[in-house]
This record gives C-alpha cells, sequence and structure tokens, in this order.
C-alpha cells in the first residue's frame, strides 16, 4: 500500500514551489497532510505574509476532513454559507472554502493525503497543488464546480 512519507511530501512541495516559480507567482505556503490529517511537510517561500501557513493547512485540512477537494467546498459553500461557515470552526484545524486544498490519491483513487497552498489567486494556489502532487507521481483531486 502507498503512503505519504516525508520523502513523498517532499517531493510535492518541491514540485508545487518550482511550477510557481516557473510561473512568477506570488511566494506560496505550502501544506501536506497524511490521511489521518497529520501534517508532514511545510514550506514557505520568502515574502509570504505571515499567516499562510493557517491558510494552507485549512485548504488542506478541509479538504481531508471532507473528503473533497477545496474547489467543490467552495462552491458547495456559496449554496449553504451557513453549514460551512459552521463546519469552520467545527473541523479541527480550520475549513478554507477556495481553490488549493486537493486530495492526494495513488493510481487505484485511494486517498492518501491533502495539499493545501496559499499565497497567490486561489486558481493559481491550487495549480501549483496540482502539479506538485503530479510530480511525486500520484493523483491529484481537486474537486470540481
Amino acid at each position: 500500500m502507498t503512503v505519504l512519507n516525508l520523502q513523498t511530501a517532499q517531493a510535492i512541495v518541491a514540485g508545487a514551489l518550482k511550477y510557481a516559480r516557473d510561473r512568477r507567482f506570488q511566494p506560496l505556503g505550502v501544506a501536506v497532510l497524511d490521511a489521518r490529517g497529520a501534517l508532514i511537510a511545510y514550506a514557505a517561500e520568502d515574502g509570504t505574509s505571515l499567516r499562510r501557513q493557517d491558510i494552507a493547512l485549512a485548504k488542506a485540512n478541509g479538504a481531508i476532513g471532507m473528503g473533497l477537494g477545496s474547489r467543490t467546498i467552495a462552491a458547495r459553500a456559496k449554496s449553504q454559507p451557513v453549514f460551512y461557515s459552521a463546519l469552520a470552526g467545527v473541523i479541527q484545524g480550520g475549513l478554507a472554502p477556495a481553490p488549493g486544498g486537493v486530495l492526494v490519491r495513488d493510481g487505484e483513487g485511494v486517498l492518501l493525503g491533502a495539499v493545501g497552498v496559499s499565497g497567490d489567486v486561489s486558481d493559481n494556489d491550487e495549480a501549483a497543488a496540482l502539479a506538485g502532487i503530479e510530480w511525486a507521481g500520484f493523483k491529484a483531486d481537486p474537486g470540481r464546480e
């Protein structure tokens, strides 16, 4: 069985940051959680804002907690704002209903963890997460609108 470990989590972070630098995104924070929601790796580029880690973690945490990419969470939050506002306080570690929280799956679709990226616009955050996950050889599941 494939699991996310420190080596693969660091590869995801490296791939996400390389993708972002190649496209000159704003400085990013990248968090990788395992299937239990435990933080495996986090990196913040020079110049990120003070609480960028909290947002990246909340994107990944919401995705793993709900079993949905944060793009789906964002879409659902529009139609059920009270419910998702309550979830943000109920789910330990928070929930950020914006693209950039992407589930990590193996080749058979088994959930391995989640990546949260924050620092640029949400679509760019998500693109960096997708690139990092694919760079490390996994399948990315960002959800859908």
